[in-house]
């Protein structure tokens, strides 16, 4: 069996405190070849490490601090000091075996992607018999059988049958999704239903679930800007230290009047104190385990660098359609004049025959409330205006005011349909004959979680913004909701583009939210570009980070994810160093010796190491208070 590096460094540890052990007690009992258990407590825990030390030295010229921990077991080892020289080795070695847990527990997310991604599939041929293939031989436009309870296989569209999919895999949410006849369906995602057949829409290696696998192990190889500072001041502060030593041997020997075993030993221990373990260790097993984190919960990232920055944001700009709303329109306001229960048979029985987002709206709001008709309605589509029927000699039509000339609209009626015009309506008419029997006003509404999205990143001080292609009155109507700072309507996206650059210049760190390949030019300007996971392949290709489920919460969760990193690196960063300097100026005074030495040393990386572990716990989004200002700000047009 092919042992992990996870399990080979436990081993090495394992071994090396067999030995150690061994060595302590042969040596309390007198017997005289005691070292060699010590030696050997040595080889066992110190060789992968010292490996990996010279060869990195030797092959990239970089000096490091593996290489410095074997110099130190050496030293120690020369001035007779063996079991200190075991014990430094067993606790560099625990911390090795723990970073490497650190880190397999960090990817473990992608690991358990890999496990669901389904290897096979059933074929369906023209005769209806299913034929198991492998994933990667399917091809755009074929059929594919997907039995009860097993993984999709791949990105495809639902052909027969309903069913209820768990994607939680890819989006983080908990709650199974009900799918229909048309509906996507992604690879790695459960079905939970009856058996269904869909069609095949991408190759494997185009899928979501590929896309998101590559993103997470690009992501987890790209290392935050915290941490490529440090690993390029690891070779320079490896570098001081070498030339230290000798200076701490010979400066107090020639001019202190220590004594040449004194001088010596406290070189070792300063090897060993003044080595960066710990501060190296500060900021990569910390930003590994958020973004598995962020991958959990449905985020993902591109690169540490993306996380780290979103902790430093001063600005974020909202696409509007699909991003900050729903991205349909929706009933909000329906006003009947008479004739209420025929009017809504009538109407619902008419907007069922046409495809328009307008009348599927209102068959969705009122179907529940009407009984079907007896006999079907021939309607008629009228270019630039609506539809049209005749019922019993009457004449029905549903759109907009110019559909009828001199339709009779008194002063109270023209009021009301002006606010909801103000409002950013969208208005529809039911006409019987001349006149207006019922109207209804129609928005794209803002998500659900979108206020307390807004909310929450004004309170934490940063400004916010919506650029949209609407105009104005849409526009204006969504953020007064949202109580957004500034608004820009009517934007093409080349305009866009221009405004993400200037906020980047004013702001610094600013981010662009947005689904449509009109919003990709933005994304990939502005300093943090985030997409929604339901948005165009483009959008997504040039975002920073990806919002699986199309949940602003999750955005809000991000941010609170990355100023959470930034403190534990920067609690991180100031312990490792308070502690270096701690030793080393005890060391100086002879107060501390070396097995205390390795303690501090190496419990202080180790303490590193676990406070990173802290940024798998998931943030509990739910838990901050929105406090709703007493004086709501109007949106400033720009």
């Amino acid at each position: 069996m092919k042992l992990t590096k996870e399990k080979k460094a436990i081993l090495s540890t394992i071994l090396c405190l067999i030995f150690m052990i061994i060595g302590f007690t042969l040596e309390k009992i007198g017997f005289a070849f005691y070292p060699v258990s010590f030696v050997l407590a040595i080889l066992f825990g110190g060789w992968k490490q010292t490996t990996e030390g010279l060869l990195d030295t030797f092959e990239n010229k970089h000096l490091n601090v593996d290489l410095l921990m074997a110099l130190a077991a050496i030293g120690a080892c020369i001035i007779g000091n063996w079991f200190e020289g075991a014990m430094l080795t067993f606790i560099f070695c625990l911390s090795g075996a723990l970073e490497e847990y650190t880190t397999n527990k960090s990817k473990k997310e992608i690991s358990a992607l890999m496990n669901l991604q389904p290897e096979t599939a059933f074929l369906l041929d023209e005769q209806g018999k299913t034929t198991e293939i492998s994933v990667n031989k399917l091809q755009i436009g074929n059929l594919v059988l997907v039995p009860k309870g097993a993984s999709i296989p791949i990105d495809g569209k639902l052909v027969t049958g309903v069913s209820t999919i768990d994607e939680a895999a890819l989006t983080g949410e908990s709650l199974p999704v009900e799918k229909g006849q048309g509906d996507e369906l992604f690879s790695g995602t459960i079905n939970l239903g009856e058996a269904i057949t869909m069609k095949v829409t991408k190759n494997s290696e185009d899928t979501l679930f590929a896309k998101i696998i590559r993103l997470v192990d690009e992501a987890q190889n790209t290392p935050s800007q915290t941490a490529s500072f440090i690993e390029k001041l690891e070779g320079t502060y490896v570098k001081i230290v070498l030339i230290a030593i000798p200076l701490m041997i010979l400066l107090p020997y020639l001019l202190l009047g220590w004594s040449w075993n004194e001088s010596f030993y406290r070189g070792m221990v300063l090897l060993v104190v003044a080595s960066p373990c710990a501060l190296v260790a500060s900021a990569t097993p910390a930003t590994l385990a958020a973004i598995s984190n962020g991958a959990k919960n449905g985020v993902l990232f591109k690169g540490g660098v993306y996380l780290e920055n979103l902790a430093s944001l001063k600005a974020i700009a909202f696409d509007k359609t699909g991003t900050l709303t729903k991205g349909f329109p929706v009933v909000t306001d329906a006003v009947f004049l008479e004739n209420q229960s025929e009017a809504l048979n009538i109407l619902v029985a008419m907007e069922r025959q046409s495809t328009h987002p307008l009348a599927q709206a209102i068959v969705k709001r009122f179907e529940a409330e009407v009984r079907p008709l007896t006999e079907q309605l021939e309607v008629k589509n009228i270019t630039g205006f609506g539809m049209e029927t005749s019922v019993n000699g009457i004449t029905w039509r549903i759109g907009k005011n110019s559909f009828v000339s001199n339709s009779d609209v008194n002063k109270q009626k023209i009021d009301k349909i002006e606010q909801l015009q103000k409002e950013g309506k969208t208005v529809i008419y039911l006409f019987q004959d001349q006149e207006i029997i019922a109207y209804f006003g129609l928005l794209d509404v803002p998500k659900s979680e979108a206020k307390n999205c807004i909310h929450y990143f004004k309170q934490v001080g940063i400004h916010t913004t919506m650029i949209t292609g609407d105009h104005k009155q849409t526009a204006q109507a969504v953020a007064e909701q949202l109580e957004i700072d500034e608004i820009h309507a009517d934007c093409l996206p080349e305009e866009k583009t221009i405004i993400i650059k200037e906020q980047k210049e004013k702001y610094g760190v600013n981010a662009m939210v947005g689904d449509g390949i009109n919003d990709a030019p933005a994304l990939a300007n502005a300093a943090i570009g985030v997409a929604m996971g339901e948005g165009t392949d483009i959008a997504m290709d040039v975002a920073d980070v990806i919002l699986m489920q199309n949940d602003l919460e999750k955005l809000q969760m991000s941010h609170m994810l990355s100023k959470k990193l930034k403190r534990i690196v920067s609690q991180n960063i100031a312990f490792s160093a308070g502690v270096i300097l701690l030793l080393v100026l005890s060391n100086f005074f002879q107060i501390v010796n070396l097995p205390l030495g390795v303690i501090g040393h190496e419990g202080s990386t180790i303490l590193v190491i676990l406070n990173g572990l802290r940024m798998l716990k998931t943030i509990p989004v739910n838990e901050v208070k929105q406090k709703k200002s007493s004086h709501p700000q109007t949106a400033k047009f720009i």
